[in-house]
């Protein structure tokens, strides 16, 4: 058997190596960083049956290790030569989303590991969007995008050798894998010269500025890394104090006692200086740091109420009133663990207790009784992927623009899927399979 690192390690080292960088090019970041650690640190230390939770569902050690990127390309076989990118760290296609239907002219994938196993060694996760060339409504503008694309390559030779490497031998050793990461990080570096004159980028800005930040430099830098908080509300409040300006609103749902699916709020994004290939300097404006707070993952049925809800309750100008509001819209979901698994609104992860260990279930016992002689345990799964209007939301704050309804924005998962070569996995089958093998694992039929 060769010497291979895993999948898993290989992920952890650039997840880590995508920090430090990250964190060089946007200090600020750092500072954010900083502070979600102190509110978890603080929030730990106030919620003793939290912290013991989150130690016994194995979910502290990963705390401070979970965060997320995103990244935009330009043309299909930079998406497909990303999803080989990804699968040597063990990072699979994961959900379809359009977000053109709230004004943004990509498409998405989030690629992330899908195990239990791996997902509890470090589930670090790329939200990566696809510019939709065909929502620019200037024909002569559209083959420029199209010819500038064309002409770049975001990945160095290095790069492309290793994951051609990899699939021939079916793993790196650890010199390779530490080769591979810093290749790797080149494609999502920061480049402060732009491959356009100032006139193309300003032409592409004011159809969209994220066609814009797509086109115009030599790769796909990172716009923006996550750390997880277990306090967003207090995150959001303090990010002032350390001379971080938060975006207006948090995005997704209300603060609950069972925090459920994905909240997300971000600091505005910096105007960075750039240098246009006709010698004018500029400016530019896209990249941010975020900060997520993860509660359950929901069931189709969970997912069409909180979807029904989070319509109704619309959107506010400030977040005091938006969140109360929110609240409010939102009594109409259930907010105990046990009408969320009673009335299958969220998926959970079942371990048999010490007493279910002495007792094991036999043939015929029901979840409900087991669960009543407090011989299984339920947890609810952590949500791993992301929502559209979130993901919309925040970009459309961090790039200045008021959301735009495109008629042009229907989904297209079938174009999508042709560009990265081959079919995105379904979320709700993965948290199926999660739950199920758990109850397997209990010897619940």
């Amino acid at each position: 058997m060769p010497n291979f690192l895993s999948s898993d390690a290989i992920r952890t080292l650039f997840s880590q190596a995508m920090s430090t960088l990250y964190q060089q090019e946007v200090p600020q970041y750092g500072t954010l960083t900083q502070l979600v650690t102190a509110v978890n640190e603080r929030t730990l230390e106030a919620n003793p049956e939290l912290k013991n939770r989150l130690s016994a569902a194995d979910e502290l050690s990963r705390l401070s290790v979970e965060r997320h990127g995103a990244i935009r390309v330009g043309k299909a076989d930079e998406l497909s030569t990303l999803r080989q990118m990804f699968a040597v760290m063990g990072m699979e296609a994961v959900g379809y989303y359009d977000l053109s239907q709230a004004g943004v002219p990509v498409h998405s994938t989030a690629f992330r590991p899908v195990s239990d196993r791996a997902l509890r060694h470090n589930p670090f996760r790329v939200f990566t969007s696809l510019l939709r060339l065909e929502l620019i409504d200037d024909a002569a503008l559209r083959e420029k995008a199209a010819a500038i694309l064309a002409a770049r390559d975001i990945f160095t030779p290095g790069c492309r050798a290793l994951i051609a490497k990899h699939q021939q031998q079916g793993g790196l050793n650890a010199a390779d894998a530490a080769t591979f990461v810093q290749e790797a990080l080149e494609t999502f570096r920061w480049h402060a010269h732009t491959t356009v004159d100032s006139a193309t980028y300003h032409a592409l800005s004011q159809q969209h500025r994220l066609i814009a930040d797509v086109v115009c430099f030599r790769g796909c830098h990172i716009n923006h890394l996550t750390p997880r908080t277990l306090d967003i509300d207090r995150v959001q409040a303090l990010m002032p104090s350390r001379g971080i300006d938060p975006k207006t609103l948090i995005e997704g749902p209300p603060q609950r006692k069972v925090p459920i699916l994905l909240r997300q709020t971000s600091f505005k994004a910096l105007e960075e200086a750039v240098h246009f290939n006709d010698g004018t300097p500029g400016t530019h404006t896209a990249r941010f740091g975020e900060i997520e707070q993860r509660g359950a993952a929901l069931t189709p049925k969970g997912r069409e109420l909180y979807d029904r809800l989070l319509a109704e309750a619309g959107t506010g100008s400030d977040n005091q009133h938006h969140q109360q509001h929110l609240s409010e819209v939102f009594g109409d979901f259930p907010d105990d663990e046990e009408s969320l698994r009673e009335q299958q609104l969220a998926w959970f992860h079942y371990r048999l207790t010490e007493k279910g260990e002495h007792l094991p279930p036999r043939a015929g016992e029901s979840v409900t009784q087991l669960l009543a002689e407090e011989r299984l345990s339920a947890e609810p799964i952590v949500y791993e992927d992301f929502l559209p209007v979130s993901a919309a939301g925040i970009f459309q704050s961090n790039l200045g623009d008021v959301a735009q309804t495109r008629s042009a924005g229907n989904a297209s998962r079938a174009d999508f899927e042709s560009a990265l070569g081959c079919a995105v996995q379904d979320e709700m089958a993965l948290y199926q399979q999660m739950q199920q093998r758990s109850l397997e694992r209990c010897g619940v039929a």
